[in-house]
């Protein structure tokens, strides 16, 4: 009896044991399922509230975060501040959108740390406009931008400033940000000792640089931009700036192979400006080294001033006259720019142009986008050009009063003729498209 009891004493102990065993085993795994069922909701609003406060406004952001203070908190998180855009005017004088001096505040007292992708856009363009955001950018020390821009809107305000008050805001970003990756100050009284400041803190990471019409640069500083930052991509620049040291810089082993490259040939005053040549060895090891960039000109020029260019063979892509040209220059451009894929013709006179497009598209194989403005041309020899490029001609702005009827095609004809070549329908325009 006594071996029975001890037996069953021993089984009852046994079966307690497994069972407080069994019991928190299936706790742990009620925690564990508890933890996967039950999400933390706190966490998770948040998420969904700052990818909805990411597609709105920032207007409504800010109504938005007045609700509740969750909203409110989301509403400050970093991801919405890294990119931000200031648009300035004096409210006095303009009735067009301006970011309010409150706003700029906060943003400078709790978000300039986060700042990463910034433009300053004057929409006034007035010089105290301008001021203010050298003064915002004066402030900008706890940031590390990877993109700046300047924009003025109507007229270049920057240049109204004291050089040296623009120089000392410019420079604060420059010796603040270290991974600045893209910089566009066009129209602006940037020199060559603040870009040497550029170079020095953001050499390693700058990838596009923007700066036509900026008068204060020299050759050398802009040699000093190329020399240093081999991670150069894209670079738009007025062609007094352009050098066959430079293109040999862009050229080197150590350089990346550009893609875009903007150059802007302005006259202003007539018969006043020297254009200098670039030597063809130049241009050849440039295309040699970047085979692929986009070169783009602008030319701003009056006829007589054309007589240095397209004398030899040059790689520019996309094309764009600005001012009248005249029909010996035209018959160049067909004879020299093999690579040409855009041509803007906005003026040539009252000369039919009849040739020289012939010749252009004979000689300009990858032609595919062509504008014609106060230019004349026969209907014929439009049809013609048309029928010789074919369909690779997706881009075709022609006005109608371009086109100067003959004895084979009147205007009513025509529109069938190159809709036929071209392999859709095809009108002429009522005015300029580019």
């Amino acid at each position: 009896m006594k071996r029975g009891r001890k037996t069953n004493e021993a089984n009852s102990s046994s079966s307690e044991g497994t069972t407080e065993k069994e019991s928190k085993r299936l706790k742990i795994i009620e925690k564990k399922t508890t933890a996967v069922q039950s999400p933390d909701w706190a966490n998770l609003l948040q998420d969904i509230i700052l990818q909805v406060f990411q597609y709105l406004p920032l207007l409504d952001r800010a109504h938005a975060s007045q609700v509740c203070r969750s909203w409110n908190q989301v509403f400050h998180m970093p991801d919405l501040w890294r990119c931000f855009e200031f648009e300035l005017n004096q409210p006095a004088t303009s009735n067009l959108r301006t970011t309010h001096p409150e706003l700029i505040k906060q943003i400078i007292k709790r978000h300039s740390n986060h700042l990463q992708y910034v433009s300053f856009k004057v929409v006034d363009s007035s010089k105290e406009s301008a001021e203010a955001a050298c003064d915002i950018l004066s402030q900008l020390v706890n940031c590390s931008l990877k993109t700046l821009g300047l924009i003025s809107t109507a007229r270049p305000s920057f240049m109204d400033l004291p050089k040296s008050h623009f120089i000392s805001a410019l420079t604060v970003v420059f010796v603040n940000s270290k991974s600045l990756s893209s910089l566009k100050i066009d129209d602006t009284p940037v020199d060559d000792p603040s870009l040497k400041v550029l170079v020095a803190n953001n050499s390693d990471t700058l990838k596009l640089l923007k700066m036509s019409s900026c008068p204060h640069v020299s050759p050398a500083g802009i040699l000093c931009v190329a020399d240093q930052c081999h991670g150069l991509r894209e670079l738009a620049l007025n062609y007094h700036l352009l050098s066959d040291e430079l293109l040999l810089a862009l050229s080197s082993e150590k350089h990346v192979r550009l893609e875009h490259l903007r150059i802007d040939v302005v006259s202003e005053n007539p018969g006043q400006t020297q254009f200098h040549t670039i030597q063809k060895s130049s241009w050849d090891a440039f295309i040699k080294h970047s085979p692929k960039v986009n070169l783009v000109m602008y030319f701003f020029l009056y006829e007589e001033e054309f007589d240095p260019f397209f004398r030899y063979e040059i790689p520019v892509t996309h094309l764009y006259f600005g001012r009248s040209v005249s029909k010996d220059v035209l018959g160049r451009v067909g004879m020299t720019c093999p690579r040409l894929v855009e041509l803007v013709v906005c003026a040539n006179g009252l000369r039919p142009l009849d040739e020289e497009l012939i010749c252009i598209a004979e000689r300009c194989k990858y032609l595919s986008a062509v504008g014609l403005g106060e230019c004349e041309v026969s209907c014929s020899a439009f049809v013609e050009f048309v029928k010789m490029c074919g369909g690779r001609l997706s881009q075709l702005s022609i006005m109608e009063e371009v086109l100067i009827p003959d004895q084979k095609y009147s205007l009513e004809q025509i529109h069938w003729e190159v809709s036929k070549h071209l392999g859709r329908v095809w009108f002429p325009d009522m005015m300029p498209t580019w």
